[in-house]
């Protein structure tokens, strides 16, 4: 519905209605400003045709309104592009459905459209937010990469308060204020556009065992318009989904993750080579957990069976055949309650050895290095799962889970292997850093877990 505006200018200037775009209602406060601009055009487009006659031909004018017509319609275009961050940053996602503010009047209207696919939706996904990758230019010594992050704090936004971080604690309340039979989080850093298929998958599979539970994705980038329209088709299911710009002040207060923090912040302390986006989600996942309890995934983990009986428990990606003892553990994924003491440990020794050179230090070494000084203490009370609770096939074999069966031998091993991913396997880790090119093959193993596990089941051959 067009909206009837009228804008004086000047004293000796006759009053001038104008209809206003739709797209104006959507602005706001940037309505003023393109009006003013239209009306600028048209009242200087109506000027009597022979003071342009004293400079220019008929012909020439003609050409003239074109051109300035076409430079005032770019210039508006261009503001509306400038103002978009301030639209985005406005549609914080409601707990009660995810549904951006500024859009909460519209949710009535959204029932007589169509709704799209999956891949409709997330190609459709504007993508405005391409930020810069959080890692520090790779020809850079460690003085140069500390340097580098302490004078370039407007790339890395997740470290910025807001009006959405400073809503962080309330909005996890009042999402997780619910009958949640899971409450679990996920994490990303990386722009919108980047959040794809196979990580849509994840979060389908998730609900798929899970029905009744609370998935909340702790990320800035998704916690716009933009992710509202990735996740919208999962949540026009009634699954309890959102994107939450996290509060890393808040999160890492009272912790020691804290100290660490401030001093990546000052300049104090080399954020390594590898991306600090990594070294941040495994933080991360560490305090919220600490902080609320519940259960945490990477992106590219396929749930099999539901976790709702699962109680302060981390998985081993290997074990010695003949000892039956762990070799190394995996934080990829992990469920823990609220305050629960190996998460304080985990944080400390993050903060104390924190090493951003060396792949897997902060991560899946550094949980193992934990939990073999700390398994055998009795206030210490938590399980370790067998590598075939979430780690079934390790990250140097995944590949093979993805081919199809080339011949009987072939198809033998793969019912097999689903035969015994249906006992004691809680979800597969994809290990996306190995498999993300890797395309899945009709009637491969993974093909066949996620078409028994998907919500939309589409382009699954196509991930």
């Amino acid at each position: 519905m067009a909206i009837t505006t009228k804008y004086t200018l000047g004293p000796c200037q006759n009053q001038t209605t104008i209809q206003s775009l739709d797209f104006l209602t959507l602005i706001g406060h940037q309505e003023n400003l393109l009006g003013v601009m239209i009306v600028v055009v048209h009242n200087y487009m109506m000027k009597p045709r022979r003071e342009f006659q004293k400079m220019f031909t008929y012909g020439l004018m003609n050409r003239a309104k074109s051109f300035l017509l076409s430079t005032v319609t770019l210039a508006a275009l261009i503001l509306i592009v400038i103002f978009e961050d301030s639209v985005i940053s406005d549609a914080s996602l409601q707990s009660s459905g995810g549904i951006p503010e500024r859009l909460q009047s519209k949710v009535g209207e959204s029932k007589s459209i169509p709704l799209l696919s999956v891949r409709e939706v997330t190609e459709k996904a504007d993508m405005s937010n391409n930020r810069r990758p959080l890692n520090s230019p790779f020809s850079l010594r460690e003085e140069g990469r500390t340097g580098w992050l302490k004078n370039t704090p407007p790339e890395f936004e997740i470290f910025k308060s807001d009006r959405l971080t400073k809503r962080f604690h309330s909005r996890v309340l009042d999402f997780f204020n619910h009958d949640c039979e899971v409450q679990a989080f996920m994490t990303w850093i990386s722009p919108a556009r980047s959040f794809g298929r196979r990580e849509l998958l994840s979060v389908e599979s998730f609900f798929k065992v899970n029905p009744r539970g609370c998935l909340m994705i702790l990320s800035k980038t998704l916690d716009s318009t933009n992710g509202y329209t990735i996740l919208k088709p999962i949540l026009d299911r009634k699954f309890r989904v959102i994107a939450v710009t996290p509060d890393l002040s808040f999160l890492f207060r009272n912790t020691p993750a804290e100290a660490w923090s401030k001093e990546m912040m000052s300049g104090k302390k080399d954020p390594g080579e590898i991306p600090l986006a990594q070294n941040l989600s495994n933080l991360i996942r560490l305090a919220v957990l600490y902080k609320y309890g519940g259960v945490y995934t990477d992106t590219d983990f396929i749930f099999l069976k539901s976790f709702k009986w699962l109680k302060n428990s981390i998985g081993a990606q290997s074990m010695d055949m003949e000892s039956g003892n762990w070799t190394r553990l995996n934080n990829a994924v992990l469920i823990f309650d609220r305050n629960h003491p190996l998460l304080f440990r985990f944080m400390e020794e993050f903060a104390a050895t924190f090493d951003g050179n060396r792949w897997g230090h902060n991560g899946p070494y550094l949980v193992s290095r934990v939990v073999q000084r700390f398994e055998r203490k009795p206030s210490f009370n938590f399980t370790i799962l067998p590598p075939m609770a979430f780690y079934p096939v390790d990250w140097n074999r995944i590949a093979g889970l993805f081919k199809m069966p080339e011949n009987p031998a072939s198809s033998k091993w793969v019912k097999a292997k689903m035969l015994q991913l249906s006992g004691q396997t809680y979800g597969v880790h994809l290990w996306n850093k190995e498999s993300k090119r890797i395309k899945i093959e009709e009637g491969s193993v993974i093909g066949r877990l996620i078409s028994d596990h998907c919500i939309f089941c589409e382009d699954i051959y196509s991930s």
